[in-house]
């Protein structure tokens, strides 16, 4: 996901989006530790997704 498809996104949105993430990351996690993870660098990915979201959320929250 790139930032400016998240630019274009409502705060509500965003939110949204977070919590999907957020969501996505725990379930990797688990895959994680019960070893059914085969591509591990989709952990890596969904957290600068997160990063990416957090960031434009405190953009919007100040702009």
């Amino acid at each position: 996901m790139k930032a400016s498809e998240l630019r274009g996104k409502s705060v509500d949105e965003l939110k949204q989006e977070l919590q999907s993430l957020l969501k996505a990351q725990f379930s990797l996690r688990m895959q994680k530790a019960t070893q059914q993870l085969a591509n591990t660098s989709q952990i890596g990915k969904t957290r600068r997704d997160i990063a990416r979201v957090c960031t434009l959320l405190a953009e919007k929250g100040n702009g």
